[in-house]
């Protein structure tokens, strides 16, 4: 039975299973049949897409219901279980990982939407409703929901949330939390808290909904949310643009910022270029290989922008920026486009690369790059290394992979000896060490260069209020 005394080791310095007993406790709160402890759906749903730690969760719950939810975290307060949430499993900071006997609390079955107000321009989720099921909802009432991701078809609003999840229309739209208009929350210590009601306009001191924004489930779970619509764009068009150098990436940015308001601006490097065109389902941009790419989106709402779209390729090019490019003609070659960005992630994933997800003041960025870059080259001359991201919001994605030949330990160790070198450069540039990936257990021992000790204590002081027996998602964010 996983149940430490007081002031003694936390629910995560435990790796012991919970027995029986407590497993048919369990049971009696939830549906016939939600509570599973098979190898497989261990296997499954004790990890995220990340492969550092190996899943060993005690039990997969399922609630359907907020009541069950609560239900839930009382009885983990009662025995000192230890809960991690589940959501889509997409996540690359093995937030979601149960490694140390926790039960996963899975919100699979808690997918409605409950409500839409046409007026508010907003729709009430539950926790496990699918990024792209809203996605299509807010379609079919004629509106649009801008944030979006490569993982759009699995991931959950909760995890989104829990996550502060980014994607590739931060430039444009931002972030998660620029569209949770409400929460429901169920506590650490399994009190309900509705907050913000949908309000456009709150001053009535803090706003605890900001709280749960990001916090990776470590504060208490997010059971459902008020989201806000918007007005869908319109015939979105995309440019593909080969660039002779990195340093060519920011005038491009400002020359097509200076006119047009984008809703992307993406890169990725021509090794990245090889891997997706190796898989043979999309067709290169354009014959001429370049070191580096750039996507740009834009609504090319008449003649004029279509027109000035084409005159700052043109201008880019007799600067010397840009060497080739393409503008997407039809709906099929937007999304061929799109797919040179977005597969990436998923087609490198069989290379187990060792990711960072960093960023600076978009105005850094190329100072910023060239200091990281110099630093894995020094230090992984063997090894093959991927850059790409969302540049127009200063968000880098660093892309180390496996050499077939090295072992997955010794690989990621010596990663892990670079990251200090890495996040120094970081903490130079006052960055973050993760924009968008979140803290989980990768980033926990790195956090002190993105926070001070002063914040961090902060938020160790907020968790011991609304989690005071430390049993939702302990080792993470910080120990």
């Amino acid at each position: 039975m996983l149940k430490p005394a007081q002031g003694e080791d936390e629910p995560n310095e435990s790796k012991a299973m919970i027995d029986s007993v407590l497993i048919d406790e369990l049971k009696t709160l939830v549906e016939p049949g939600k509570v599973l402890t098979d190898a497989d759906s261990l296997e499954t749903y004790g990890r995220d897409w990340t492969r550092q730690f190996a899943p060993a969760p005690s039990a997969i719950v399922f609630p359907k219901s907020t009541d069950e939810v609560q239900a839930i975290v009382r009885w983990a307060n009662q025995h000192r279980v230890a809960l991690v949430p589940s959501g889509g499993r997409t996540g690359l900071s093995a937030a979601a990982v149960a490694s140390r006997g926790e039960v996963v609390v899975a919100f699979d079955y808690m997918n409605r939407i409950l409500d839409f107000s046409e007026v508010d321009r907003t729709v009430v989720c539950q926790a496990g409703v699918i990024t792209e099921q809203l996605q299509d909802f807010a379609e079919d009432k004629g509106l649009y929901y801008p944030v979006d991701f490569a993982s759009a078809g699995s991931s959950q609003l909760g995890g989104n949330i829990s996550t502060n999840a980014g994607g590739i229309k931060v430039i444009r739209y931002g972030m998660t939390r620029n569209w949770v208009a409400g929460l429901k929350v169920v506590t650490g210590a399994g009190e309900l808290m509705e907050l913000n009601h949908g309000l456009v306009k709150n001053a009535t001191g803090y706003d605890l909904r900001q709280l749960f924004i990001g916090a990776e489930g470590t504060l208490g779970f997010v059971v459902e949310a008020i989201m806000r619509l918007e007005r869908p764009p319109k015939n979105l068009t995309a440019l593909v643009l080969g660039l002779p150098d990195f340093d060519s990436v920011m005038p491009v940015l400002h020359a097509f910022q200076g006119k047009l308001d984008l809703t992307a601006f993406e890169f990725f490097s021509d090794r990245c270029l090889d891997k997706i065109l190796a898989r043979g389902e999309v067709p290169a941009p354009f014959a001429t290989r370049c070191p580096f790419y750039a996507l740009l989106e834009l609504e090319a709402v008449s003649e004029d922008v279509s027109n000035t779209a084409l005159e700052l390729f043109e201008h880019c090019t007799e600067q010397g920026w840009v060497l080739d490019g393409v503008l997407s003609q039809s709906e099929q070659q937007l999304k061929n486009l799109w797919r040179l960005r977005e597969d990436i992630s998923e087609t490198i994933a069989p290379f187990t690369p060792y990711k960072n997800d960093i960023s600076v003041r978009v105005s850094q960025v190329p100072a910023f790059l060239k200091d990281i870059d110099a630093i894995v080259s020094q230090n992984y001359p063997d090894f093959e290394v991927l850059w790409y991201g969302h540049i127009g919001d200063g968000n880098l994605h660093l892309n180390i992979l496996k050499p077939e030949t090295l072992s997955r330990e010794d690989f990621f160790s010596r990663c892990a000896t670079v990251n200090t070198w890495v996040f120094e450069a970081v903490a130079r540039y006052q960055g973050s060490i993760s924009a968008e990936h979140g803290v989980g257990m990768t980033k926990r021992d790195y956090l002190g260069y993105s926070r001070s000790e002063a914040e961090i204590a902060c938020m160790k002081a907020i968790k011991a209020v609304l989690d005071p027996n430390g049993i939702m998602n302990p080792g993470k964010i910080f120990v």
